[in-house]
C-alpha cells in the first residue's frame, strides 16, 4: 500500500454522496497529490471508481481490507 497525502473515509455514506465528496476533495489537492479513500463493498466500489474516471482521476490501487472495504489511492490533477 502507498503513502498518500490526505485520506477520506467514506464507510457508511451513500452514493452518489460518496462519489461527490471524492471529487470535491481531489479538486482542491495540487496536481500529482494522491489522496486515499475507504469504501463500502458493494454500490460504492462499483460506482465511485466509474466515477473517478469519468473525471479521469487515476485510481493509483485498490485494495481489499480485511473488514470487507476498499482502500483506493487517486492521484489528483
Amino acid at each position: 500500500m502507498r503513502a498518500a497525502d490526505e485520506s477520506l473515509d467514506l464507510t457508511g455514506v451513500p452514493c452518489p454522496q460518496n462519489a461527490a465528496r471524492t471529487l470535491l476533495r481531489l479538486g482542491g489537492m495540487d496536481e500529482g497529490e494522491v489522496l486515499k479513500i475507504i469504501l463500502d463493498d458493494g454500490e460504492p466500489i462499483e460506482l465511485v471508481p466509474e466515477s473517478l474516471e469519468e473525471e479521469d482521476y487515476p485510481i493509483l490501487e485498490r485494495v481489499q481490507l480485511d473488514d470487507g472495504r476498499w482502500a483506493l489511492w487517486i492521484e489528483a490533477y
